[in-house]
This record gives structure tokens, C-alpha cells and sequence, in this order.
């Protein structure tokens, strides 16, 4: 077993959906911001969707957020060792937030970014085919157009850190959840 690299921090809110919609989405805003994303239109985890998000949201009274903070032991280490690091972290909250789905009835919410069950390979959507994962490809928060920066820091009280001169941050932040 390989040594970890970092450690982790955990961070809960959790508020009525009513109000998480109202103060933390502005949809036009991060749908803009998708739209400049290569993952657009590419993923289906990312817009756009065949369905109005705000429509599903409203089906929800509660929503549950998660933060994990992963801090890396070594502070010199360049950007590109983002992904193999953060994966193990990613990869556990993306299922403890289905089995949160699962028990409650809800929708969960995981992490902008490539998809951490096709192994590398493209999305199926780019070849107009069905998700290879259906039961565990889940939209991010942003992808429904929540500021996750407002989110973590007036919810979970984590400023959202970003890479510098190619190097990783002092730490970097997952932000997902499960409305129910």
C-alpha cells in the first residue's frame, strides 16, 4: 500500500433547497462559463441537459452539502499531479454522495471535471451513445449553475484556493451534495 500525500479536511451544511437555489445559483452565469468549456455538450454530466435543472431542484425540500479539503504534504508539487492525487478523495465522495441518493430518494451532485468511471476513455455522448454509467454519472453543482466558491465559503467556511506559477494550491476543495 502506497503512503498518502495529503490529508483531508471534511465540511457539512445543510439547508433547505428553497434557499440554497436563491442565494447560491446564478445559472445564466455558469451556464456562460460551460459554454467556454470543452466538456460542453461532451459529457453527459455537463449541459446541456434534456431537461430543465431548475425543474428538478424544485422536486427537492433539503439539500445536504459536502467539502473535503485535501491539503498535499509536499508544497512544491506541479499542477498536473492534481488528478492522480485527487482521485482516491473524488472517487470515495462520488459514492458515498450515490448512496446518500439511494437512501434518501434524491439526486446527487458530484465534481466538475473528467469522469472518474470511464478510465480515460471519451464520454459516449461525443459518439451519441448512452452513458456507460448510468447509475453513477452525476451532474456537478456548477454544471446547475451554483457558485461552488460562494457555497464553500459561506456554507463550509473554506476559501477556494487556486494553482499559482504551475504549482498546486496550499489545498484543493471537492464541493458536492445530495438534494432530497
Amino acid at each position: 500500500m502506497t503512503e498518502r500525500t495529503y490529508t483531508t479536511e471534511r465540511y457539512t451544511a445543510e439547508l433547505d433547497a428553497e434557499t440554497y437555489i436563491e442565494r447560491f445559483r446564478r445559472a445564466d452565469y455558469f451556464l456562460k462559463l460551460c459554454q467556454q468549456c470543452g466538456n460542453y455538450g461532451r459529457r453527459y454530466g455537463c449541459p446541456p441537459f434534456d431537461h430543465d435543472p431548475l425543474t428538478v431542484l424544485q422536486r427537492y425540500d433539503w439539500v445536504h452539502i459536502i467539502g473535503v479539503k485535501v491539503t498535499p504534504h509536499d508544497k512544491t508539487l506541479p499542477l498536473s499531479a492534481a488528478g492522480d492525487m485527487m482521485r482516491p478523495v473524488t472517487t470515495a465522495l462520488n459514492e458515498e454522495l450515490l448512496e446518500m441518493e439511494r437512501s434518501s430518494g434524491g439526486m446527487s451532485f458530484g465534481f466538475a471535471g473528467s469522469c472518474p468511471y470511464c478510465d480515460g476513455a471519451p464520454c459516449a455522448r461525443i459518439e451519441g451513445k448512452p452513458c456507460r454509467h448510468p447509475d453513477k454519472v452525476r451532474p456537478s453543482l456548477e454544471a446547475y449553475g451554483f457558485d461552488i466558491s460562494k457555497t464553500a465559503k459561506e456554507l463550509l467556511g473554506i476559501e477556494i484556493k487556486w494553482s499559482e506559477q504551475g504549482l498546486l494550491p496550499e489545498y484543493l476543495t471537492l464541493v458536492g451534495g445530495v438534494f432530497y
